[in-house]
């Protein structure tokens, strides 16, 4: 049965109705090897593999297992693919479909605020591959058109990106490559799938760090790219080969935490965008970057691609980096730590987390601030959430935040004025 709602696709799609043992949910099949009735079993399952036939019985743990193919199966139909590969972490997914699409002489482009180790990656390692790379600025579509060439096969970015949370324009990108027959990835793992499916816009391939949002507990490792069944059954046997493969107890629960994604994420964007819209009143803060702000550079892009912004905020404050440190400390909710899209909050310094070994002006220079913040949202209370932030700015920057009543709705709304 096709599920029309993705709250019903997160709880029901890709899950056989009636499982082993009559168990509710799917089982974890915990084994590394699978065994054969007879000879003529073992023939029919090969004859079955040379040809292409569909089968529903494994080999061998590095090629398949029951419980991942089922995360696998929800994974795509949440995305609109036809198939979906699951690996050990969100990196294994990116560097494997990109040792699949590329060989020595290739070329690829990476838009430039993408995930650092993914640039890392692009740009250092597939060197050593004989593979070239080009960085170009986000949203700047005549730099990318113009870093084409006639051996370019690849074009990567993220959307929203880490940590400015810019929105490519899906449309744009994929015209550009259509033209060039280029292959298209997006890693949207800001986004989820409740917020925004590049697969709609013609992108080829879609990557999760299910470690975040789809798993939304903090408690796992992996990733996913989505993609056509074909192009799927490429990588999948170059993951074969690496042997980047997920186990049957992370998918299990990654399975589990897959069936609240809608009500989680649904919570995490509305309190992210409260969160938005007091910083951006609050005179400590410099700037806010949130795709859901007129402010924002992308947002009418992301009004159009989106059906809403996600639970990402980051914003610099009006500081430097021993004062950044000091209001992250005085925070009492959110937890220091580098993920995001689980269900407690998190928070980062960006210079501390991801840039420390450069000094200042080396991070301005690649556009990090010392005082730029990126605070990831849980599901706490929005309101809960909003005092924290606000007695931790009090505290840093001499401020005093006063919540009152709207008259006749029930809400309360933040004042801030600096203490004399």
């Amino acid at each position: 049965m096709t599920y029309k709602n993705l709250s019903t696709r997160v709880v029901h799609a890709g899950e056989k109705r009636v499982k082993p043992h009559h168990a509710l949910t799917t089982p974890i099949v915990q084994t590394s090897t699978y065994t054969f009735e007879n000879t003529q079993d073992l023939i029919d399952f090969m004859d079955a593999q040379i040809w292409g036939d569909n089968t529903e019985r494994d080999e061998y743990g590095r090629y398949g297992n029951p419980t991942i193919a089922a995360v696998e199966a929800k994974l795509a139909d949440l995305d609109n693919g036809e198939a979906a590969c699951l690996f050990s972490s969100g990196m294994a997914a990116i560097t494997t479909t990109l040792f699949t699409l590329l060989s020595a002489g290739s070329h690829i482009i990476i838009t430039d605020d993408s995930y650092r180790r993914t640039r890392q990656f692009v740009t250092k390692h597939l060197s050593r591959y004989g593979i070239e790379a080009t960085q170009v600025p986000m949203g700047d579509y005549e730099a990318l058109q113009a870093a084409i060439r006639p051996n370019t096969k690849v074009i990567f970015s993220e959307s929203p990106t880490n940590p400015y949370l810019r929105v490519l324009d899906l449309k744009k990108l994929v015209a550009i490559a259509k033209q060039h027959n280029i292959k298209t990835i997006v890693d949207s793992t800001f986004a989820t799938p409740i917020n925004q499916r590049p697969l709609e816009f013609g992108v080829d391939f879609v990557i999760h760090s299910a470690t975040k949002y789809l798993g939304g507990h903090n408690d796992l490792l992996a990733g996913v790219v989505v993609g056509s069944d074909y192009m799927i059954g490429a990588i999948k046997e170059t993951q074969g080969i690496f042997g980047d493969i997920s186990d049957p107890n992370t998918a299990y629960l990654l399975l589990r935490g897959l069936k609240t994604l809608e009500l989680r994420v649904q919570r995490q964007n509305q309190t992210a965008d409260k969160v938005a819209h007091f910083l951006v009143k609050h005179p400590a803060v410099r700037r806010v970057f949130y795709p859901g702000l007129v402010s924002h550079p992308d947002y009418e892009v992301a009004v159009e691609q989106m059906s809403n912004f996600g639970g990402v905020v980051s914003f610099e404050l009006e500081s430097d980096f021993e004062g950044t440190g000091q209001f992250i400390d005085h925070l009492q909710i959110p937890y220091i730590g580098p993920s995001l899209g689980g269900v407690e909050s998190l928070v980062e310094q960006v210079a501390l987390v991801s840039y420390y070994e450069l000094s200042t002006e080396e991070r301005a220079e690649i556009g990090i601030s010392d005082s730029l913040v990126r605070l990831a949202v849980g599901i706490e209370s929005a309101d809960d959430l909003l005092a924290d932030l606000a007695q931790a700015l009090d505290k840093a920057f001499q401020t005093e935040t006063l919540f009152q009543a709207v008259n006749g709705t029930g809400k309360v709304t933040p004042m801030v004025i600096y203490r004399r």
